[in-house]
C-alpha cells in the first residue's frame, strides 16, 4: 500500500524572524479534525511558529477563510485543514475539486497555503492519515507552509527588473541616444 511507503521530508526550515501562521480548520468531521489540527499544532510549535486558529463550515470554505485573512490580516502562511468522505452522490468531487483548486488558486497569488484537506474513500482512511502518531497529514500541511514561507522570505526582495519595475534604482528614458539616458 503506497500510504505507507517511506518518503523524504525536508529538513524543517529555520527562521531568522517570527513566523506567524493561521490554521484553517472545516471541523464536518470533528475528531478527524481534531487529529488534523494537533498534528498542525506539534509541527508549527517545533518550528516555533505563532499561530492561530479558526473554524469554518466545511471544506468549500476553507480558500474563503484564507482569502480574507490574506487579504486583510499580516500572516505569512497558512494551513487548511478539512476532511471529505466519498458519499454516495458526486458532491464528493466537487467538494473536493473546488477546494482544492481554490488553495491552490491562493498560492499562485504568493499566499502560503498546506493544504491539510484529507480527500478519502471512508472513515478509516481518513482516521489513518489525520493520527499524528501514523500519517499526520495535519503536520505534514503546516509543514509544506513552513517551506513556502521559508521560500518566500528568502526571495522575498530580489527582483528580476521585469514589466516596471526597474533592475536599479537608475530609471532609463525612452527617445532619443543623443539625450539624457536617465532622469
Amino acid at each position: 500500500m503506497a500510504g505507507h511507503e517511506p518518503h523524504y521530508t525536508p529538513p524543517l526550515p529555520g527562521f531568522d524572524k517570527p513566523v506567524k501562521m493561521l490554521i484553517v480548520v472545516a471541523p464536518y468531521y470533528r475528531d478527524i479534525a481534531d487529529n488534523l489540527l494537533a498534528g498542525a499544532r506539534a509541527a508549527l510549535d517545533a518550528a516555533g511558529a505563532a499561530h492561530e486558529m479558526i473554524e469554518v463550515p466545511g471544506a468549500l470554505e476553507l480558500p474563503t477563510a484564507i482569502s480574507l485573512a490574506h487579504r486583510m490580516s499580516n500572516f505569512d502562511g497558512y494551513v487548511a485543514l478539512g476532511c471529505v468522505i466519498r458519499g454516495e452522490t458526486t458532491h464528493y468531487e466537487t467538494v473536493c475539486n473546488d477546494s482544492s483548486r481554490g488553495l491552490t488558486l491562493l498560492g499562485l497569488q504568493g499566499a502560503c497555503i498546506g493544504n491539510g484537506i484529507l480527500t478519502v474513500e471512508n472513515r478509516p482512511q481518513a482516521e489513518v492519515r489525520a493520527n499524528p502518531d501514523d500519517q499526520n497529514k495535519g503536520g505534514g500541511a503546516a509543514l509544506a507552509a513552513l517551506h513556502l514561507v521559508a521560500l518566500s522570505r528568502k526571495w522575498g526582495n530580489e527582483t528580476k527588473g521585469a514589466g516596471f519595475k526597474p533592475k536599479s534604482e537608475e530609471f532609463r528614458m525612452a527617445g532619443d541616444s543623443k539625450g539624457p539616458k536617465t532622469a
